[in-house]
């Protein structure tokens, strides 16, 4: 209830200020903040909660063994993210990657997988564990597979087999198959065996040697030729690009003069009555031509001299070279006192002139 004689408060209204009427270094504090706070957004979308491509995780590996980065990764086969990063960390290699609604424990295994025979790999990853795997925490060498090389194979091959003293070992197997002389004929024929097979290996020694070698140069020679062989494999696939581009070409080619064909062959057949037409009076045209050849070739004759003399008159300048002679009576011009004598013949004075 009002108290008579003093006049009630009005409500409190909140008022929105105006843009324009605050403060601008505030503003423009303000509106630096929203733009870096963008900017740090758009650099980290991989890692936004939303719209992210999936949560990141690193393992480490003895060697990338051709891995690279956006290639796949994979769980039981099916794609699941994309490598973002191979780079070296110390004596180790650091594989960053991404995987999208896919659960990571924390003993999960990681392998570097042959995808192709071209030499594309792809990370298989095996999810392992009770709990789930720190993203921050990066898997370690023990749980990380590198594919075998196929050329360090040869070569621990041709090492160890170069190690072998076949002498020795036919030697023993000597021994030992006289030592099993009076055993039952079944071992002695298994003996006769390993004593052949230890003949023939001594006989073949310097064979096997000049063939680990031969592998062992193919190995260095393959190893020492890689980035060539993987430059012919790209230089292979521009050469196959060109060709599906040229062969859309020419494939677009072929269709546009079928087409062109096709339409030539319509206005042909819509204009047949008018061509036959034209080219029946052609016909006509022609023969009153060749009729006519000798008039035509005398009417050029004679219409030579005339153009010739034509262009004498009217080459001179923009006018034509006129000469009258005997035009004015020569008593005329004598006889009017003038001091001007006509010529006595009817010869142009010089040649042009208006």
């Amino acid at each position: 209830m009002k108290t008579p004689g003093k006049p009630g408060r009005a409500p409190l209204r909140l008022r929105w200020k105006p843009v324009r009427e605050r403060n601008p270094i505030g503003v423009a504090f303000v509106a630096i903040l929203l733009i870096i706070g963008l900017l740090a957004a758009a650099a980290n979308a991989d890692d936004l909660p939303v719209i992210g491509g999936g949560t990141g995780y690193t393992a480490y590996f003895s060697e990338a063994a051709g891995l690279k980065s956006g290639q796949e990764v994979r769980v039981a086969g099916v794609k699941v993210g994309k490598v973002t990063g191979v780079r070296l960390d110390g004596p180790k290699v650091r594989v960053s990657f991404r995987v999208r609604k896919t659960w990571i424990g924390n003993r999960t295994t990681a392998t570097i997988m042959i995808k192709t025979l071209l030499g594309g790999k792809f990370l298989a990853l095996d999810p392992l564990g009770s709990a789930k795997q720190n993203p921050r925490t990066p898997i370690p060498l023990s749980r990380t597979v590198a594919p075998y090389d196929v050329m360090q194979a040869f070569n621990d091959l041709g090492g160890t087999l170069g190690r072998l003293d076949t002498g020795k070992i036919a030697q023993s197997l000597t021994v030992l198959s006289r030592t099993f002389t009076n055993t039952p004929p079944s071992v002695g024929k298994a003996l006769d065996g390993l004593s052949a097979l230890s003949t023939s290996i001594s006989s073949r020694d310097a064979q096997l040697a000049d063939l680990l070698a031969g592998t062992k140069r193919l190995s260095g020679t393959l190893v020492s030729q890689n980035s060539q062989f993987e430059s012919l494999l790209k230089d292979g696939n521009l050469l196959l690009a060109e060709l599906t581009r040229r062969r859309q070409a020419i494939h677009a080619l072929l269709t546009g003069a079928a087409e062109l064909g096709e339409q030539l062959r319509h206005l042909v057949d819509d204009n047949d009555t008018d061509l036959h037409s034209a080219l029946t009076h052609l016909d006509k045209v022609t023969d009153v031509l060749t009729r006519n050849q000798s008039d035509l070739d005398r009417a050029l004759s004679l219409t030579g001299t005339y153009i010739r003399l034509f262009n004498n008159a009217a080459g001179n300048g923009r006018w034509v070279d006129g000469y009258l002679c005997g035009a004015v009576p020569p008593d005329y011009v004598t006889g009017s006192g003038s001091a001007y004598t006509p010529p006595s013949t009817c010869l142009p004075p010089r040649a042009g002139g208006r």
